[in-house]
């Protein structure tokens, strides 16, 4: 029986779900899982070019972004979890090495990545680990995008806004030292958007639709959804006060450490709790719910006095995310 699983991730569509399908296989098993990401650089800097300015912050940024969301699913569904940030080598030969090293006995891995394209049957790397036969391999399946409904899209790409909104922060605070009056507006605007777009639009699609029907169809998450909606207050009181601290750094009353490591945490949280929603609550109600329970939260997300049918909102939301990213620097 297998005890111990190496779940290589990629930075793209498909990690979430091979998360999910892992953590859940090693729950059954009893097993444990080291969650690995490997940062091919040959690949990632195209034609030769050199790195940009603070390319080497963003992609570590990016690749614990991952991370994290990977473990807080494993731990929200009390399997024991590890994870690595590999930098540099080939990703197949990191792979393997590393399972090597942590004593791994399955390798569970998605059909494509590592810039795989989506319509190859195998990616290549995936396809390496193979052929090398150290280790037994499970390639997972995958789901088309026919059949996730609209309303689990709608959340993911609410969490990809905020999570591009946040990674634009961070990168900003690692360019150095934000001095202008335009870095001051646009963490601003930044602090504005963290504060108020979750709270008017993301919250009450999973709180006020899907985590109620779910509740209504099974209790296995139950202790999850408490801790997703306490997490919900936790998220406002911490987003609050980012606006506070971008105030206090613009009269000088701290420095940029103080900042940088508010913004670093509150980004934490949130690829957590995304981890949490997209690696367990989403897979569990596409088992759960029906195809007449999606039509009754897509109706009510779209009713007249909903906050998705708010088109004014929506429409001030994007303004602002569109004045973010004129303000960002290129």
């Amino acid at each position: 029986m297998y005890r111990h699983l190496l779940v290589p991730l990629d930075d793209n569509d498909l990690s979430i779900e091979t998360v999910s399908k892992a953590v859940n296989l090693a729950r059954t098993l009893g097993a444990r899982v080291s969650f690995v990401h490997v940062h091919d650089r040959d690949a990632a800097l195209l034609n030769g070019e050199t790195a940009p300015a603070g390319y080497i912050d963003t992609y570590r940024e990016r690749a614990s972004a991952l991370l994290t969301k990977a473990e807080a699913a494993a731990r929200a569904l009390g399997v024991p979890c590890d994870s690595v940030i590999l930098d540099g080598g080939v990703p197949h030969e990191a792979i393997l090495e590393t399972a090597r090293k942590l004593g791994c006995d399955l390798i569970f891995m998605a059909p494509r990545g590592y810039r795989a394209a989506r319509g190859a049957a195998l990616g290549s790397q995936t396809a390496h680990v193979l052929m090398a036969g150290e280790l037994p391999v499970l390639v997972s399946s995958t789901q088309d995008a026919g059949q996730v409904h609209p309303m689990v899209e709608i959340i993911r790409d609410e969490h990809r806004a905020l999570a591009a909104v946040l990674h634009a922060w961070l990168h900003l605070l690692n360019e150095g030292n934000p001095q202008n009056e335009a870095d001051v507006d646009l963490m601003r605007a930044m602090a504005r958007y963290v504060a108020e777009f979750p709270l008017a639009l993301h919250h009450p699609r999973e709180h006020d639709y899907l985590f109620i029907v779910l509740r209504g169809r099974t209790a296995v998450v139950h202790a999850e959804l408490d801790e997703l909606e306490r997490q919900h207050e936790r998220e406002r009181a911490m987003a609050e006060a980012l606006g506070d601290n971008v105030e206090r750094y613009s009269q000088g009353q701290i420095g940029l450490p103080p900042l940088r490591d508010a913004v670093a945490s509150y980004a934490h949280f949130m690829w957590e709790h995304m981890g949490r929603v997209e690696g367990v609550i989403l897979p569990v109600a596409q088992r759960y719910l029906t195809e007449a329970d999606w039509n009754e939260i897509h109706a009510a997300a779209t009713r007249p006095d909903s906050p998705r049918a708010n088109g004014e909102a929506s429409a001030a939301y994007r303004q602002l995310f569109s004045r973010m990213a004129h303000l960002a620097p290129p």
